[in-house]
Protein backbone atom coordinates (compact mmCIF):
# COMPACT_ATOMS: atom_id res chain seq x y z
CA UNK A 1 0.00 0.00 0.00
CA UNK A 2 1.41 3.65 -0.69
CA UNK A 3 1.88 5.58 2.04
CA UNK A 4 -0.73 9.07 1.96
CA UNK A 5 1.74 11.91 1.09
CA UNK A 6 0.52 13.93 3.71
CA UNK A 7 1.99 12.11 6.21
CA UNK A 8 5.70 12.71 5.43
CA UNK A 9 7.66 15.53 6.69
CA UNK A 10 10.92 17.21 5.00
CA UNK A 11 14.71 16.03 5.79
CA UNK A 12 16.29 18.14 8.35
CA UNK A 13 19.07 20.31 7.25
CA UNK A 14 22.62 18.75 7.73
CA UNK A 15 26.25 21.12 7.84
CA UNK A 16 28.46 20.50 5.49
CA UNK A 17 31.08 19.20 7.98
CA UNK A 18 34.70 18.13 6.97
CA UNK A 19 33.35 15.39 4.96
CA UNK A 20 32.18 17.95 1.69
CA UNK A 21 35.89 17.97 0.33
CA UNK A 22 36.09 14.54 0.36
CA UNK A 23 33.11 13.78 -1.56
CA UNK A 24 33.56 16.54 -4.27
CA UNK A 25 37.42 16.99 -4.50
CA UNK A 26 39.12 14.38 -3.05
CA UNK A 27 42.42 15.11 -4.33
CA UNK A 28 42.44 18.15 -2.47
CA UNK A 29 41.65 16.31 1.15
CA UNK A 30 44.58 14.46 0.30
CA UNK A 31 42.39 11.27 -1.16
CA UNK A 32 44.07 10.10 -4.39
CA UNK A 33 43.46 7.45 -7.12
CA UNK A 34 39.64 8.10 -7.19
CA UNK A 35 40.64 10.84 -10.36
CA UNK A 36 43.81 11.92 -12.04
CA UNK A 37 42.46 15.82 -10.75
CA UNK A 38 39.61 16.96 -9.31
CA UNK A 39 36.36 17.52 -11.53
CA UNK A 40 36.47 20.91 -11.77
CA UNK A 41 38.83 22.47 -10.82
CA UNK A 42 39.87 25.07 -13.19
CA UNK A 43 36.80 26.61 -15.11
CA UNK A 44 39.09 26.90 -18.10
CA UNK A 45 40.37 24.38 -20.47
CA UNK A 46 42.97 26.11 -22.45
CA UNK A 47 43.93 29.14 -23.66
CA UNK A 48 40.94 31.35 -23.63
CA UNK A 49 39.88 34.53 -25.48
CA UNK A 50 39.99 37.74 -23.07
CA UNK A 51 42.15 38.99 -19.80
CA UNK A 52 42.98 36.11 -17.41
CA UNK A 53 42.23 37.21 -13.77
CA UNK A 54 43.04 36.01 -10.19
CA UNK A 55 40.52 36.57 -7.63
CA UNK A 56 41.96 36.20 -4.41
CA UNK A 57 39.77 36.08 -0.77
CA UNK A 58 38.51 35.16 2.45
CA UNK A 59 35.66 34.21 4.10
CA UNK A 60 34.68 35.43 7.12
CA UNK A 61 32.48 34.55 9.96
CA UNK A 62 30.79 36.73 12.29
CA UNK A 63 33.27 36.59 14.73
CA UNK A 64 35.97 38.06 12.19
CA UNK A 65 37.38 34.36 11.80
CA UNK A 66 38.09 33.20 8.61
CA UNK A 67 36.61 29.87 7.14
CA UNK A 68 39.21 27.27 6.35
CA UNK A 69 37.20 24.53 5.27
CA UNK A 70 34.93 26.40 2.89
CA UNK A 71 34.24 24.93 -0.64
CA UNK A 72 33.37 26.96 -3.47
CA UNK A 73 31.79 26.62 -6.90
CA UNK A 74 31.55 29.08 -10.25
CA UNK A 75 30.09 29.49 -12.81
CA UNK A 76 30.53 32.42 -15.60
CA UNK A 77 30.35 33.33 -19.00
CA UNK A 78 33.54 33.68 -21.62
CA UNK A 79 35.18 37.40 -22.39
CA UNK A 80 32.11 37.88 -24.74
CA UNK A 81 29.51 37.15 -22.30
CA UNK A 82 29.01 33.46 -23.82
CA UNK A 83 27.82 30.44 -21.50
CA UNK A 84 29.67 26.78 -22.51
CA UNK A 85 27.52 25.05 -25.15
CA UNK A 86 26.16 28.76 -26.46
CA UNK A 87 26.98 29.21 -30.19
CA UNK A 88 29.84 31.00 -30.59
CA UNK A 89 31.31 30.35 -27.06
CA UNK A 90 34.64 30.31 -26.46
CA UNK A 91 35.72 26.34 -26.38
CA UNK A 92 38.41 27.19 -23.70
CA UNK A 93 36.12 28.31 -20.97
CA UNK A 94 34.08 25.78 -19.39
CA UNK A 95 32.93 28.33 -17.06
CA UNK A 96 32.14 26.18 -14.12
CA UNK A 97 35.21 25.58 -11.17
CA UNK A 98 35.24 23.78 -7.65
CA UNK A 99 37.55 25.31 -5.22
CA UNK A 100 38.73 25.30 -1.53
CA UNK A 101 39.94 27.53 0.85
CA UNK A 102 43.23 27.38 1.94
CA UNK A 103 43.55 24.95 4.82
CA UNK A 104 45.62 26.90 6.90
CA UNK A 105 44.95 30.72 6.06
CA UNK A 106 41.34 30.18 4.91
CA UNK A 107 42.51 32.50 1.70
CA UNK A 108 40.83 31.50 -1.55
CA UNK A 109 41.98 31.74 -5.47
CA UNK A 110 40.32 31.55 -8.50
CA UNK A 111 42.34 31.98 -11.98
CA UNK A 112 39.82 32.60 -14.90
CA UNK A 113 39.14 34.65 -17.23
CA UNK A 114 37.41 38.07 -16.72
CA UNK A 115 33.69 37.28 -18.04
CA UNK A 116 31.70 39.38 -19.98
CA UNK A 117 28.20 41.69 -19.96
CA UNK A 118 25.56 38.68 -20.17
CA UNK A 119 22.02 39.52 -21.74
CA UNK A 120 19.39 37.79 -19.98
CA UNK A 121 16.12 36.26 -21.64
CA UNK A 122 13.98 40.01 -21.73
CA UNK A 123 17.40 41.58 -23.58
CA UNK A 124 18.72 43.38 -20.52
CA UNK A 125 22.72 43.56 -19.87
CA UNK A 126 23.82 42.43 -16.53
CA UNK A 127 27.12 43.28 -15.51
CA UNK A 128 29.94 41.27 -16.20
CA UNK A 129 29.91 39.05 -12.99
CA UNK A 130 30.63 35.59 -11.52
CA UNK A 131 28.31 33.39 -9.45
CA UNK A 132 29.14 31.84 -6.73
CA UNK A 133 27.71 29.45 -3.96
CA UNK A 134 29.64 28.64 -0.88
CA UNK A 135 29.10 25.37 1.59
CA UNK A 136 31.31 25.11 5.28
CA UNK A 137 31.21 23.48 8.45
CA UNK A 138 28.07 25.42 10.10
CA UNK A 139 26.31 26.48 6.53
CA UNK A 140 23.14 24.37 6.55
CA UNK A 141 21.90 25.75 3.34
CA UNK A 142 24.54 26.60 -0.08
CA UNK A 143 24.96 30.15 -0.32
CA UNK A 144 24.38 31.99 -3.65
CA UNK A 145 26.32 34.99 -4.15
CA UNK A 146 27.88 37.11 -7.35
CA UNK A 147 31.62 39.38 -7.67
CA UNK A 148 31.18 42.07 -9.48
CA UNK A 149 34.30 43.86 -10.69
CA UNK A 150 34.59 47.48 -9.87
CA UNK A 151 36.31 48.45 -12.78
CA UNK A 152 33.66 47.50 -14.59
CA UNK A 153 30.32 49.68 -15.17
CA UNK A 154 27.78 48.19 -13.07
CA UNK A 155 24.69 50.79 -12.95
CA UNK A 156 22.48 49.11 -15.02
CA UNK A 157 22.86 45.61 -14.05
CA UNK A 158 19.02 44.21 -12.91
CA UNK A 159 19.94 42.17 -9.95
CA UNK A 160 22.31 44.96 -8.11
CA UNK A 161 19.78 47.53 -8.65
CA UNK A 162 17.15 45.76 -6.88
CA UNK A 163 18.93 45.88 -3.78
CA UNK A 164 16.81 48.14 -1.93
CA UNK A 165 19.50 48.95 0.64
CA UNK A 166 22.04 50.42 -1.56
CA UNK A 167 25.48 50.88 -0.19
CA UNK A 168 24.83 46.79 0.79
CA UNK A 169 25.65 46.20 -3.04
CA UNK A 170 29.17 47.36 -2.52
CA UNK A 171 29.46 44.02 -0.94
CA UNK A 172 29.45 42.28 -4.49
CA UNK A 173 32.14 44.20 -6.23
CA UNK A 174 35.54 42.78 -6.47
CA UNK A 175 38.27 45.68 -5.96
CA UNK A 176 40.96 45.54 -8.28
CA UNK A 177 44.63 45.61 -6.89
CA UNK A 178 46.57 45.50 -10.05
CA UNK A 179 47.15 43.96 -13.25
CA UNK A 180 44.85 41.32 -13.80
CA UNK A 181 44.30 40.90 -9.70
CA UNK A 182 41.27 41.37 -7.69
CA UNK A 183 40.34 41.25 -4.27
CA UNK A 184 37.27 39.79 -2.88
CA UNK A 185 36.21 39.01 0.88
CA UNK A 186 32.71 36.96 1.71
CA UNK A 187 30.97 38.09 5.06
CA UNK A 188 28.44 35.78 6.82
CA UNK A 189 27.09 38.44 9.46
CA UNK A 190 27.79 41.39 10.90
CA UNK A 191 29.02 44.89 9.18
CA UNK A 192 29.76 44.76 5.50
CA UNK A 193 27.38 41.57 5.42
CA UNK A 194 27.48 40.28 1.98
CA UNK A 195 24.40 40.12 0.16
CA UNK A 196 23.68 35.85 -0.31
CA UNK A 197 20.89 35.42 -2.58
CA UNK A 198 17.62 33.12 -2.56
CA UNK A 199 17.72 31.29 -5.29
Amino acid sequence: MVQSLDTLVETASQTAGPYVHIGCIPSFAGVKGIYAEDLGKSPLSGTPKGEVITITGSIFDGTGWALRDAMFESWQADAAGKFAEQDGADPAVTGYCRFAADKDSGEFTLTTVKPGAVTTRNGAMQAPHISLWIVARGINIGLQTRIYFDDEDNSNDPLLSRIEQTPRAQSLIAKKTGEGQYRFDIRLQGDNETVFLDI
